[in-house]
């Protein structure tokens, strides 16, 4: 495992919408354990390929490390398939916009689908910071970051 340099606002990555990823092999192992590495010594909850200057859509979430257990969670070509039509606001930080937070709307849950390590199918629904944290992170994924108003360009 490694730490990888993170990318930062302005890197054109960042700006990119990440293409699938097709093959579930050694080299997306590497990446998912170095992302891990990289988030926890950041520190951060979630962190995605983009953000270490990885075009694939792949992501990793573990909202609870900081106050508690680690409970690590990776996201292999997620997708929203339902969400609430509740938003609820809240401060979020970015490690690709460091020392800031932005006051941002998300819904107040969600549910994905997404593969495992293995490129099983999976589905789950997810609220509160964990729905906050995975929207985030999908947003990289889509080439989308947040501004200096909070919304998301």
């Amino acid at each position: 495992m490694a730490v990888r340099p993170l990318r930062y606002d302005g890197d054109l990555v960042l700006l990119q919408v990440a293409p699938p990823i097709e093959s579930f092999d050694e080299d997306l192992s590497t990446l998912v354990l170095d992302m891990f590495e990289t988030m926890y010594a950041a520190p951060g909850r979630g962190l995605a390929a983009p953000q270490v200057g990885v075009s694939r859509r792949v992501f990793v979430v573990d909202t609870d490390w900081k106050e508690g257990e680690p409970a690590p969670m990776v996201f292999i070509n997620p997708e929203i398939v339902a969400q609430s039509s509740e938003l609820v606001s809240g401060e979020e930080g970015c490690l690709s916009i460091p020392d800031k937070t932005f006051e941002v709307a998300r819904p107040a849950w969600l549910e994905l689908v997404w593969q495992d390590m293995d490129g099983a199918q999976l589905r789950g629904r997810f609220e509160g910071v964990q729905a906050v944290c995975i929207c985030h992170e999908l947003d990289h994924l889509d080439g989308k970051m947040i501004n200096q108003t909070g919304t998301l360009i």
